[in-house]
């Protein structure tokens, strides 16, 4: 991994492939691990971008600055300033999602082609658990490790139609343990804002370039029904609901992704 020194602080990215360029923007609580499996298929038809969000993964945690997703779009235009690229592709997932429409509504970027999958766009969003730890994230980030541990994995689960390989989970957990990155963890739930969303809603019909966004029909986190609802707004959309697939659906149906990426961004 390479690193770049944002406003922010430090942002952990990667480049592999040749072709035209295809940025990769993950979601939370997740970092650029979730596209192991789908990278690696897409690189060998383009140059391939994918970068951790601030105070995920192997970004910056330590900054006194909370990963809000203001501060995320705004990354993303530096990054791209940064690789100098101008109407990339972009896939992108959760928050990765919002980022990327942030960064068109907000930031006045523009994108080649927009694909989508369960993103965080339309409020209300956030699960129960994200709400009760907003009211209490000092009491869980001081947990006992071994209680960390254990609610970040079952948390984790729930955004799963299937299961994650044994030996897969270490990707997942890794990023979050610690003393350091466990209060980490729960300060980029504490300062989740649905107003990052409410913001760009009447915006979103300005989205222009071609979308395809896929939705698993058995998210747990965000219902079907909100890409349903957001498929209406984006003027230039393609919906597809995937089946026996949840929230991440980069593990239940990582397959699904490569055949819709190929099919979308080769058009």
């Amino acid at each position: 991994m390479e690193t770049f020194e944002s406003r922010y602080g430090k942002i952990a990215w990667h480049v592999s492939g040749a072709g035209d360029p295809l940025v990769l923007i993950h979601g939370t609580p997740f970092s650029s691990f979730v596209w192991r499996r789908i990278a690696p298929v897409l690189a060998r038809h383009f140059t391939v971008y994918q970068w951790d969000l601030f105070g995920y993964g192997r970004s910056d945690k330590g900054s006194d600055l909370a990963p809000t997703l203001d501060k995320q779009n705004e990354i993303l235009t530096e990054l791209l300033a940064h690789w100098q690229l101008e109407r990339p592709r972009v896939l992108a997932h959760d928050f990765g999602g919002c980022t990327a429409l942030r960064g068109w509504v907000v930031s006045g970027l523009r994108y080649r082609q927009l694909m989508l999958i369960d993103p965080v766009a339309l409020s209300p969003w956030g699960s129960p658990f994200v709400q009760h730890v907003r009211q209490h994230e000092a009491a869980f980030a001081g947990m006992p490790a071994y209680m960390h541990k254990a609610l970040l994995q079952a948390y984790i689960a729930s955004s799963l139609s299937g299961q994650i390989a044994e030996d897969d989970w270490e990707g997942y957990l890794r990023p979050w343990l610690g003393e350091r990155n466990q209060q980490g963890f729960y300060r980029q739930i504490a300062v989740m804002d649905q107003r990052y969303t409410d913001e760009i809603r009447e915006g979103l019909a300005g989205v222009d370039c071609p979308v395809r966004l896929l939705w698993g029909d058995e998210d747990e986190w965000i219902p079907p029904e909100k890409g349903q609802q957001l498929s209406r707004i984006l003027p230039y959309c393609q919906f597809r609901q995937v089946p026996y697939a949840g929230h991440l659906m980069q593990e239940d149906a990582p397959e699904v992704i490569v055949a819709e990426a190929l099919d979308f961004f080769r058009a």
